[in-house]
């Protein structure tokens, strides 16, 4: 995984070359790759490094989008949610969110319509349905202020968004995809039957032509800067980027239950346990203009974030207790909507296809635009069928595959992890209790191939804290991409929470060394 093979003219071209890293890029590279054509693809940075890893953590209908309407998404996205818990048990599971009702704004009806459409509209079959809830007397009501009485208690489920985007990418390059981050696309033109893209080593700045068949643009909030830059394309890409932030702060309850909560302006925010000690707050909605790699949450978001949670905890939180924030930027279609809350979360995928795309010079590109994490294997299945009738028949797996196969390390029963567990405390007593949940969580059965050969802690090396060792920073390295501290402790992990500054200086040093 660690070396690029070296390409030239006389190499057959690439079915598919896909620009972008994140969810969509690495889910499309999955399934692609999985069908048996040939795939390429890259980054400018790290996998998952921009807006797939400032997510809210969440494979979620969207009960807010609803309210505009969006059956089709809603649906398609509650059916996603078991999908990708049975393909994924270690980095996805349930999770149960209390609304509390706030008279003046949403009136209850309007709340249990919402929620009957949720229960019923995906096929629920294993998550629990909704119900109501006493907040006088059940414990979600605990932290809230005395004035709610009443909430509603749906499911959903969490998600580690980067090492979703990771484990697909890991997935495309089992089954024979070049993935190749950290490197730019400076330029792709079409040369008689083909793509002729020109990549750039960031690391090393060294260049090198690819050819391909077809051309996926999944830069997310860098799709339309493709369209012009990349492609020459002068034509306006309909694309609207929207910055959302969230916030960190220490925990605020102690039960393991979701809030969603409406806030004054009737935007849904939520507030959710986070990484044991601490508790995730967020997001916002706001246009954003510049480079999507600068996105930085301001005061007023943090002040807004805040404020909102405040009005329905009864410890009030304020900015001097956020421990961490992020940012990203979300490139979503431009439908002509007023307020970005409003703009469709929907995926939409545009073929330019010269000549209707049937002569042999005239490659075709797709450009991604929008999308949610937990439509992502969808949007993949939607964008390899509008590029099939112009690649070579597939020789793999059939269309719809990725719903029956797991991640890599996802191939244990969903209600298996505690059997997992077990078996790895059992055969590795020296390490602690919270680094093995640790470790099954993150890793699921690949926990194995991580610990092979361990048989002591002598075997793990350096300790870094929070029981990050040397040896998980060469499987990092090895078997998942990563490159510097910041991929392993603020994506691939979020063990950055849990270190002092001279802990993290010392993992990017040792990172260096290992790259």
């Amino acid at each position: 995984m660690t070396e690029l093979p070296r390409l030239s003219d006389s190499d057959p071209p690439f079915d598919i070359a896909i620009i972008g890293g994140g969810i969509n890029g690495a889910g499309i590279a999955r399934d692609a790759a999985g069908r048996g054509w040939r795939v390429h693809l890259c980054d400018q940075g790290d996998l998952g490094g921009a807006t797939s890893a400032a997510s809210t953590k969440l494979v979620h209908g969207g009960l807010r989008y609803l309210e505009q309407f969006a059956f089709r998404l809603v649906r398609e996205a509650l059916a996603e949610r078991e999908v990708l818990w049975g393909i994924a048990p270690h980095i996805i599971w349930p999770l149960r969110f209390v609304l509390p009702y706030q008279p003046g704004l949403r009136p209850a009806w309007m709340l249990r319509l919402g929620l009957l459409l949720y229960d019923h509209l995906g096929g629920r079959r294993k998550l629990p349905p909704t119900r109501v809830l006493n907040l006088r007397h059940d414990q979600a009501g605990a932290p809230l202020q005395p004035r709610f009485r009443r909430g509603f208690e749906y499911s959903d489920c969490w998600v580690e968004d980067s090492r979703l985007v990771v484990l697909n990418a890991c997935d495309a390059a089992g089954h024979g995809a070049v993935i190749a981050p950290r490197t730019r696309c400076l330029a792709a033109v079409r040369q008689g039957a083909l793509w002729r893209l020109t990549l750039r080593d960031e690391t090393t700045l060294v260049p090198r032509d690819i050819r391909a068949r077809a051309l996926v643009n999944a830069a997310g909030p860098w799709v339309g800067q493709v369209i012009g830059d990349v492609l020459g394309n002068t034509a306006r890409a309909h694309v609207r980027l929207v910055q959302g932030s969230h916030i960190v702060v220490p925990r605020l309850y102690e039960h393991d239950r979701c809030y969603i909560l409406q806030g004054a302006d009737r935007r849904i925010f939520f507030a959710i346990p986070y990484e044991t000690d601490f508790t995730l707050i967020g997001t916002t909605d706001r246009d954003f203009t510049g480079d999507p790699g600068l996105a930085r949450i301001s005061a007023g978001e943090i002040d807004y974030l805040c404020r909102g949670v405040s009005r329905y905890f009864r410890a009030p939180v304020t900015p001097s207790q956020v421990v961490w924030s992020y940012s990203g930027v979300r490139a979503l279609y431009d439908d002509g909507s007023g307020p970005a809350q409003d703009t469709t979360r929907d995926y939409v995928l545009q073929l330019d296809a010269p000549d209707d795309g049937t002569g042999p010079s005239s490659p075709v590109a797709l450009h991604v635009f929008g999308g949610k994490i937990t439509t992502h294997r969808r949007l993949a299945e939607a964008a390899l069928a509008r590029l099939a009738p112009h690649l070579p028949a597939p020789s793999g797996n059939p269309a719809g595959w990725t719903a029956r196969y797991p991640l890599p390390g996802g191939d244990f029963p969903t209600d298996g992890f505690e059997a997992l567990r077990t078996s790895i405390a059992g055969r590795f007593p020296f390490l602690p209790a919270a680094t093995v949940r640790r470790l099954v969580r993150a890793y699921g059965t690949r926990a194995n191939l991580l610990l092979e050969g361990v048989r002591g802690p002598a075997d793990l090396g350096r300790d870094f804290g929070a029981g990050l060792t040397e040896r998980e920073l060469r499987y990092f390295v090895q078997h998942e991409f990563a490159r510097t501290a910041e991929d392993v402790l603020w994506r691939r992990s979020k063990l950055g929470l849990n270190l002092l500054p001279a802990q993290r200086e010392a993992v990017a040093a040792a990172m260096a060394a290992l790259v």
